[in-house]
């Protein structure tokens, strides 16, 4: 039976600011001027809210199904609860990569949040064209900050032990487990792809190196609780602001429901997978600069993820045993991970439910080729790993095997 309770609308928004009177000073509920629904991802509603000051505000709510399939598909708004707890716990070791959290109402699962509409979510920006540098930097400071200060090495091994009590999240790990690990290597009745494609999904089936490779990282993702991740971190979660030069000014990792303790090559992982996402894209579109601009970015993010973990390792709690070879160990495997968790994210966008706008916006004869080129890429990087784990050699042969099969109406 589904949760019930009140709704956000545009018509009630006014009054509920009114009655929290501890926001006053971020925004006069007597003056709304402008109140929009932007909503766009799969769960919540969403609103940004401004007064007639120009000063504003978010209101995210959990809604008691998955919004993308309706009522028929139940989840536990609690997912709201684990988000605000999340960005919170991060905040206390990246407050300047998180939006700032004004409240949380538990009664009707709603976040209220700063607002970010001076700045572009990411994805859209990479769509256009956009290039803001520094932005994957900043991603990889969050990354090593946040999964830093919530793994044992950070926070000990009581607190580490209670935050893993503290954030389970079975629903949305199950949808993980489903939407990236299962269903895009069986034939699934939520799997969907162009017709032209299904040469592509069905090799992806009968791949059977790579189903033993994706059941290896499923059970890394479902046994390992190494720090508290993000969960769902893509360019679709991360929105950027940068200067007329382009230099990415503020940078802020958002929607974290998703969080669990889990292995932390997996955030790292899903950005990878969406860079490359990204570059299917520019390459369709014959962008070849602003593909340049997108295959350093998978490197870029890794070398400011291991600087600032290498930079936070000498505080850990523990030096007895955790030695820093141990660390150059960690740095080893987490990179392996990574890119098979990329390669695993990578399918699931291109076969499986809830796909990337960077793929579905292009025309159906460019779509084919991207598609393709991504599943095949996908193919390659689970296997390469093993032995080359090289991100700048290993992202070129990935964008070569992009390029060869990109497809056009011309052809």
């Amino acid at each position: 039976m589904l949760e019930t309770y009140e709704f956000l609308t545009t018509e009630n928004i006014a009054a509920y600011l009114a009655s929290h009177p501890e926001i006053s000073s971020v925004i006069d509920a007597g003056s709304i001027v402008d109140l929009k629904e932007v909503g766009d991802g799969n769960l919540n509603l969403v609103f940004i809210v401004k007064d007639k000051q120009g000063k504003g505000i978010v209101l995210k709510q959990s809604l008691p199904y998955v919004r993308l399939v309706g009522p028929s598909w139940p989840m536990s708004p609690d997912r709201a609860r684990i988000e605000y707890e999340t960005t919170m716990i991060h905040s206390v070791a990246a407050k300047h990569l998180v939006p700032e959290i004004y409240f949380y109402d538990p009664e009707r699962y709603i976040i209220a949040m700063e607002d970010l509409s001076d700045h572009k979510v990411w994805r859209t920006a990479l769509n256009l064209g956009e290039q803001h540098f520094g932005a994957a930097e900043a991603i990889g400071e969050y990354i090593a900050r946040v999964l830093f200060a919530t793994s044992i090495f950070g926070a000990g091994a009581e607190a580490h032990y209670k935050g893993i009590a503290r954030a389970i999240n079975p629903e949305l790990c199950l949808i993980t487990e489903d939407l990236v690990f299962t269903e895009p290597y069986f034939p699934a009745d939520r799997n969907s792809y162009l017709p032209e494609n299904k040469v592509d999904a069905e090799a992806i089936i009968n791949d059977k190196q790579l189903a033993l490779e994706i059941g290896q990282l499923k059970y890394k993702f479902m046994t390992s609780t190494e720090a508290l991740l993000h969960g769902d971190l893509h360019t679709g979660s991360v929105m950027v602001k940068s200067d007329t030069s382009g230099k990415a000014i503020s940078t802020r990792a958002f929607d974290s429901e998703f969080s669990f303790y889990g292995p932390i090559g997996f955030d790292i992982g899903a950005c990878f997978a969406n860079f490359y996402i990204a570059l299917a894209r520019a390459t369709a579109l014959g962008r070849t600069t602003h593909a340049d601009y997108i295959s350093a970015l998978p490197e870029e993010l890794w070398r400011a993820f291991e600087k600032n973990f290498r930079t936070l390792w000498p505080s850990r709690v523990d030096k007895r045993v955790f030695s820093d070879q141990l660390l150059e160990e960690l740095l080893d495997q987490w990179k392996v991970d990574a890119i098979g968790f990329a390669a695993a994210k990578m399918v699931r966008r291109i076969v499986g439910l809830a796909k990337t706008s960077d793929i579905e916006t292009l025309e159906p004869d460019l779509r084919i080729g991207a598609a393709r080129g991504v599943l095949r890429a996908a193919q390659l990087a689970v296997r390469e790993r093993h032995s080359n784990t090289d991100i700048p050699s290993l992202t070129q042969k990935m964008r070569k095997i992009i390029e060869e099969v990109q497809t056009s109406g011309k052809k």
